[in-house]
């Protein structure tokens, strides 16, 4: 009996294909917003956790936020905090506006001063040449690495390592070309010029280190060696709880890596619900066009109806070949919906650069909420026509 009734429930799709088709486009665009908005916000999740977790979770970020230009850090300051137990290195950032010029091609870009271990705490990685030294920090060497963009548009297709450019109008020998890494929300390695911090204090005139890093032995660490940074920071800063508690804000900033991981899962899993709740409500519109066409449908076939429960169709069989119906071209609403859903997120995510997404999880879920919108919607028709008198249904013209 259910073969059969799928058997009519087809013919009465291919009867009337425009009308079919009408009654499953809410269905398709229901279930395609659905795939298509939940891949995407999880595809932009997985890329920025891959971005921030190349850093690693044992990665803490100090920064100095004071206006008060007496508040400052020095290198030597800065170096004091790598004998805090737990902490595997130091790496300070001075940074700047330049302009590099090599023959007479030239780039505005970024320079980062800093040290030998921001290469390993910023997950930065060479593609040929060397990083700095201790020993060019020390001496202040006039020696840079650049990212591939500087590489390519200053150099083109000839190799870089050993030439000088001018930063700023000062000769300095580059040393090591990155790996390309492109763009990211932590900024992007790719147009940056890299040089010893003395270096760069010369050039910028500036001995404010205002941000540093902190790479910890393991994740484990992080937590006990951000309580003891906040310590020494507020001892450096003269940062009194009395400060804290007239509401003062405090002159640094300590970020941990992990929990700025942690929030950003909390927001983006929010946000792609609340996506997938916003095209779930047109499922739930795709599912009232159902029941309307399927009420129009048992107003038509009354006759039918009739005749059928007059040579012995039951309650249930009536109700049984309408729901199966509905459910029918819910069904195929929803495979046309997970073709254009997947197709788009592939499409959208490879135009944007960023992973699609598709879980198997998301196209089932999508389906099963189309069957059930099916379901639904159509025990109300199905209910309808299961209920008409065979004697009025014969007499219905």
């Amino acid at each position: 009996m259910i073969r059969q009734s799928m058997k009519m429930a087809w013919k009465q799709l291919k009867t009337s294909k425009m009308r079919s088709f009408l009654t499953m486009l809410g269905i398709i665009i229901g279930v395609s917003s659905v795939i298509l908005l939940v891949s995407l916000g999880k595809g932009v999740t997985d890329q920025v956790n891959s971005q921030m977790g190349d850093l690693g979770s044992n990665l803490v970020t100090v920064m100095n936020t004071s206006t008060n230009p007496n508040d400052k850090f020095t290198y030597e300051d800065v170096l004091k905090y790598k004998n805090i137990d737990g902490v595997k290195s130091v790496s300070p950032e001075l940074s700047g506006q330049v302009k590099a010029t090599f023959d007479y091609k030239s780039k505005d870009l970024k320079l980062i001063g800093t040290n030998e271990q921001y290469k390993d705490a910023r997950g930065l990685k060479l593609d040929n040449g060397r990083f700095l030294l201790p020993i060019d920090v020390e001496y202040g060497q006039k020696i840079a690495v650049i990212g591939p963009n500087v590489a390519s548009d200053l150099f083109g297709f000839s190799d870089p390592i050993g030439e000088y450019i001018r930063i700023n109008g000062m000769p300095y020998k580059i040393v090591g070309v990155l790996e390309e890494k492109g763009a990211s929300m932590m900024g992007s390695s790719d147009d940056q010029v890299f040089v010893p911090l003395t270096a760069a204090q010369r050039m910028l005139k500036d001995t404010n280190v205002r941000t540093f890093y902190v790479e910890t032995e393991t994740a484990e660490d992080v937590d006990r060696v951000v309580n003891t940074l906040e310590s020494r920071l507020s001892i450096h800063f003269d940062y009194t709880s009395a400060d804290s508690a007239s509401g003062e804000s405090a002159p640094y900033q300590v970020i941990n890596q992990q929990e700025i991981l942690n929030a950003f899962d909390t927001i983006s899993s929010t946000l792609t619900t609340a996506l997938g709740a916003i095209a779930g409500i047109s499922l739930v519109v795709g599912g009232i066009g159902i029941m309307n066409i399927m009420l129009v449908s048992v107003s038509e076939r009354t006759r039918e109806i009739g005749i059928r429960k007059a040579l012995g169709a039951k309650k249930r069989d009536i109700l049984t070949q309408f729901l199966i119906e509905s459910i029918v071209i819910s069904v195929v609403g929803g495979l046309i919906g997970i073709a254009i859903g997947v197709s788009g997120a592939l499409a959208f995510g490879s135009i944007a650069g960023i992973p699609s997404g598709i879980t198997a999880s998301t196209i089932i879920g999508a389906f099963l909420f189309s069957m059930f919108i099916g379901v639904i919607f159509g025990l109300t028709p199905a209910n309808k026509a299961s209920k008409l008198r065979p004697i009025d249904a014969l007499r219905s013209e």
